[in-house]
């Protein structure tokens, strides 16, 4: 059953609610999730202010984008190694709170929303909730213990003692926690003491929209018989390494005709496209990097088979993709190693490799779809009904709605207008 926003509701439910959201990973519009956010909690009436940093095609200022209000500050250069982590947050954190105290200062905020990662947020969030009573809702899009080991940083026990940490602090200062799947929640629960009330699940999915996209007739094959699409960051933990691999084994041991579409950037690129030199299949995969929505969306709906290349560890089996909601939108098949939330999300729109990480396993599954066009127009149907009847933006939108409806209603009738709210007791 399909599930719609009762639309008059919406509109009236937080008004006047002031709400800032603090984003350090990525700029907004860019970053989908925390835009969605956004945009919902200011159909739904609130004033909501986004803090974040910029990019080359979203620069410094302060704009109104679609209702909302976006404050970028100068982005930091890309960390690359452990040092370079401690650089760009140092940085990134200074400027952030040198915007968000301004705004604060000039009119307090009576929700302070905050993402990960990384799970220092708080550090800005937290004079807000000190000075001036307001709600902390910590948006937990990664686990941080387990997405340092995922990128297997030097000195790893001494790097994941920090997350540890971190996250402990983050827990602590939070009202209440916004989870991208029940896999989170759970873990909000144990390690962050959080009842079930004050842990709310909105996954990330785009707006039902995507669901009538239909391809714009460029060929993204590049003269080869079969496309694969990969959309996503490009890091350690993404596994796209066994993407190669498996392209190398379809070509040289398969001998089937495939080039691979690789859209997104991160700290991994260099490497990767080394690799692909290295390998022999340079000439077979495109590294298009971050490219607008609509270019995006025209790569993947010409894909035969798009894929998720994640490997199976601590962090990605948690965790839930957004490019696997996005292949199920646009009605493609998928393939990718058996993690945990990837089966959760895409059930029978994917294929699952036999073996965890390992490139010919998941070459065996890629070309079992290829070579079954029945198959893979069934899976593509089934992702896209899952989409629009339950992983949908809108669906999610509600939920989010109505638990921040839930927490202006509690501070509103709390005894005093500015209470200060007794940290969250968490073991060390």
């Amino acid at each position: 059953m399909i599930v719609e926003l009762d639309r008059e509701h919406v509109s009236r439910s937080l008004r006047g609610t002031r709400i800032a959201i603090l984003v350090q990973n990525l700029p907004v519009p860019f970053d989908r999730r925390v835009w969605q956010e956004a945009t919902s909690l200011a159909d739904a009436g609130a004033d909501v202010t986004v803090v974040c940093p910029s990019d080359q095609r979203h620069p410094v200022g302060d704009f109104v984008i679609e209702g909302v209000t976006v404050q970028r500050y100068e982005a930091p250069r890309e960390a690359k190694g452990l040092l370079g982590y401690f650089d760009e947050y140092g940085v990134s954190l200074r400027r952030m709170a040198d915007v968000f105290e301004r705004l604060r200062i000039s009119r307090p905020f009576d929700i302070v929303h905050f993402c990960n990662p990384p799970d220092l947020l708080y550090l800005v969030a937290k004079r807000a909730k000190r000075k001036d009573g307001s709600v902390l809702v910590f948006d937990q899009h990664d686990l941080g213990p387990e997405l340092v080991a995922a990128k297997r940083m030097p000195l790893p026990w001494l790097v994941a003692g920090v997350a540890r940490f971190f996250e402990r602090r983050t827990y602590a200062w939070a009202d209440h926690v916004i989870s991208t799947n029940d896999s989170y929640r759970d873990i909000a629960m144990r390690r962050g003491r959080f009842s079930g009330e004050d842990v709310t699940v909105v996954r990330s999915g785009p707006h039902r929209s995507w669901a009538a996209y239909r391809p714009t007739g460029e060929d993204w094959h590049r003269g080869r018989r079969f496309l694969l699409g990969y959309v996503g960051v490009m890091g350690r933990q993404e596994g796209i390494e066994y993407l190669i691999d498996a392209v190398k084994i379809l070509v040289a041991e398969r001998h089937m005709d495939v080039h691979l579409a690789l859209i997104g950037s991160g700290p991994d690129r260099d490497r990767l496209e080394g690799l692909a030199r290295r390998g022999g299949v340079a000439d077979r995969i495109e590294f298009h990097g971050r490219v607008p929505d609509g270019q995006m969306k025209s790569i993947l709906a010409d894909a035969d088979v798009c894929v998720n290349p994640d490997e199976v560890n601590a962090m990605n089996d948690l965790s839930t993709m957004n490019k696997i909601i996005e292949y199920m939108a646009l009605g493609r098949a998928i393939v990718q190693f058996d993690v945990r939330e990837g089966r959760y999300s895409a059930g029978d729109a994917s294929v699952y490799a036999d073996r965890d990480n390992d490139a010919r396993s998941f070459a065996h599954a890629v070309e079992r779809v290829l070579k079954d066009p029945e198959l893979a127009r069934a899976m593509g149907d089934a992702g896209r009904t899952r989409f629009e009847e339950v992983l949908c933006w809108e669906i999610q939108a509600e939920r989010l709605i109505s638990a921040y409806s839930r927490l202006t209603t509690a501070r509103m009738s709390a005894a005093h207008p500015s209470p200060q709210r007794r940290l969250r007791s968490v073991a060390t």
